[in-house]
């Protein structure tokens, strides 16, 4: 059989093909060699997407410490546990085992894994003590996974619950300073690189990528050892007199710098079960008030601004009563003709009243607008209420009258704080801060009253705690105090209430060179006192005594101590 010779159009089809077939393989060659020799990374990534998971690494919240460096919120380490339903149905016989070891409910436990049956993913329970998290670890149940996480817990409790406020279950502020400073407190999470089968079940553990950063650290400028001792002193009271609620601020003087501040009733933070939603405020900070007689104090330092009055300027109060409008103000009782000190020690309505006639409400309102009223006090606490400080066209007779003796207005116990700090510094306006000042020189400073004026105000204000003044109770041993007792009534649906006041006294010592401010308020005391000066009084009188001798400032007053000089008498020879 003769061999054919290949010609023609066949012998292009061959080559064709072959050059395709060339192509094709040199095409899949230069492909194998691209992936695992130039572009290797396409596989790996193709492979670890299937076998390689990537976990993060809990970051612990920064710490919170008093300005002696006492922590007050730290972050500590817990077990918290998660499964896989379709995992755990395999396995019903060993659910009320892990469910005892969990602590909830067998049916519980059961009907969420039967609920979520088509899902891989469910909490089971969360922040359990490490000890406790080892027990459940050694159950070793299929579905069974724990991870590390980290709970905020608070040493102080109730004591300082309204000012540094919580966190909820997954480390995120909700109220207070863990709030406002959320962002400053929360760590960055690391990251760690796992390795698992198809089924997600870990394997071995590859590497860390990404090592967790933790939160900054915060330094307040709260006292704890005038906290603690504030926060009893309050809460004996509020027990003795009955009251619904009660708020205490004391204010360090020099720097502006809150060194307590404490409400009751309060609430443990570690354990929020049954709390009432009204029991989470900060209500020296969000509840506003008339202040009340309190304010007479600025009413007379506007008087003294003007420069037609003086401490001795005689003021005629007869007879104890005046008529503005159709309304009649009225003192306790007829004091007659007393100078401008005596409208303080007296809380007189009627001078403080004829004082705004005189002098005009413009000025009032101009200086209770200049020391803080009617604007937040700038201490960035979430939900701080500002009050209000009214403007009006043409005021009325009537109002001019209540403002200038604390009614028409309203404002927090901070800003009542803030504004006797005005007078006990000497007329300079200070921020309130609630972190820890470390330079005061650096502290913004704005003389908003003559130093005079603050000085005879304060100076006056002392002969309230004097024999024959309102305050006698705010006394404190060794130690000169100036200060103004407040009592108002309540506000109701209708109107003003008859039997329903608030008790108020804000103060400051020593008087010679004031340190503090403190200031007492007490909602609704129903034991049968509730003026300023038997209800908040002593609060005032206690707290300020504890802070004085907490701070290590020397006494003003100390009492005269009689020396009896030895008489000459016969010597011992022994």
């Amino acid at each position: 059989m003769s061999k054919v010779k290949q010609t023609g159009p066949y012998l292009w089809r061959f080559r064709i093909v072959v050059t395709c077939l060339m192509l094709v393989m040199g095409v899949i060659t230069w492909r194998i060699v691209d992936l695992h020799v130039i572009d290797r990374q396409f596989l790996q990534d193709q492979g670890d997407k299937r076998t390689v998971r990537y976990t993060e690494i809990a970051a612990t919240r920064g710490i919170i410490f008093d300005r002696n460096g006492e922590p007050l919120a730290v972050s500590t380490p817990v077990k918290s546990f998660w499964g896989n339903p379709k995992e755990l149905v395999e396995h019903k016989e060993r659910w009320p085992k892990l469910a005892d070891t969990l602590g909830i409910k067998r049916k519980t436990l059961a009907k969420r894994i039967l609920r979520s049956a088509d899902k891989e993913f469910i909490y089971l329970r969360r922040h359990l003590t490490p000890k406790q998290g080892d027990k459940v670890v050694a159950l070793d149940i299929p579905g069974v996974y724990v991870m590390d996480e980290f709970r905020r817990y608070y040493p102080a409790s109730e004591v300082v619950a309204h000012l540094i406020g919580f966190t909820n279950i997954d480390g995120q502020g909700q109220e207070g300073i863990e709030l406002a400073y959320s962002e400053w407190l929360d760590g960055k999470p690391g990251k760690v690189r796992l390795l698992k089968d198809r089924r997600g079940r870990l394997i071995e553990q590859a590497q860390s990528i990404k090592s967790a950063e933790p939160g900054k650290e915060l330094m307040l400028s709260i006292d704890m050892r005038i906290q603690y001792y504030a926060f009893r002193a309050l809460q004996e009271a509020i027990k003795e007199n009955e009251a619904d609620s009660g708020s205490v601020v004391v204010l360090d003087v020099t720097t502006g710098e809150v060194l307590a501040m404490v409400n009751n009733p309060s609430y443990n933070p570690n354990n929020r079960k049954g709390v009432k939603v009204s029991a989470l405020r900060n209500r020296a900070v969000t509840d506003v008030f008339e202040p009340g007689s309190t304010m007479k104090a600025f009413t007379v330092a506007a008087a003294l601004e003007t420069g037609k009055y003086t401490p001795d300027t005689k003021i005629d109060v007869r007879p104890g009563y005046i008529m503005v409008g159709r309304k009649a103000v009225k003192d306790h009782r007829n004091y007659g003709v007393i100078d401008l000190t005596t409208v303080l020690t007296k809380s007189s309505n009627v001078g403080t009243t004829k004082i705004a006639q005189d002098i005009g409400v413009e000025r009032i309102w101009s200086l209770l607008s200049r020391i803080g009223f009617g604007e937040t006090t700038g201490v960035g606490f979430p939900g701080e209420r500002s009050g209000t400080l009214p403007v009006h066209r043409k005021w009325r007779p009537v109002e001019i009258a209540t403002l200038s003796y604390g009614y028409g207005l309203s404002s927090t116990p901070l800003q009542v704080a803030q504004a006797y700090m005005v007078l006990a510094s000497g007329g300079i306006k200070r921020p309130i801060s609630l972190l820890k000042v470390d330079d005061p020189s650096s502290v913004e400073a704005k003389q908003v009253l003559p130093k005079k004026v603050a000085k005879q105000v304060v100076g006056m204000l002392t002969t309230v705690i004097e024999r024959g003044g309102t305050g006698t109770r705010a006394k404190v041993d060794s130690y000169t105090v100036a200060g103004k007792t407040g009592t108002v009534h309540k506000v109701g649906a209708h109107g003003y209430e008859d039997k329903k006041y608030m008790s108020i006294f804000a103060g400051m010592a020593p008087a010679s060179n004031p340190r503090v401010v403190t200031v007492v308020m007490i909602n609704n005391p129903k034991a049968g006192k509730y003026y300023g000066g038997a209800v908040a009084a002593p609060i005032f009188s206690n707290v300020t005594a504890g802070a004085l001798r907490m701070l290590g400032v020397p006494p003003d007053n100390m009492p005269a101590v009689a020396r009896q000089e030895a008489k000459p008498g016969i010597k011992d020879k022994s």
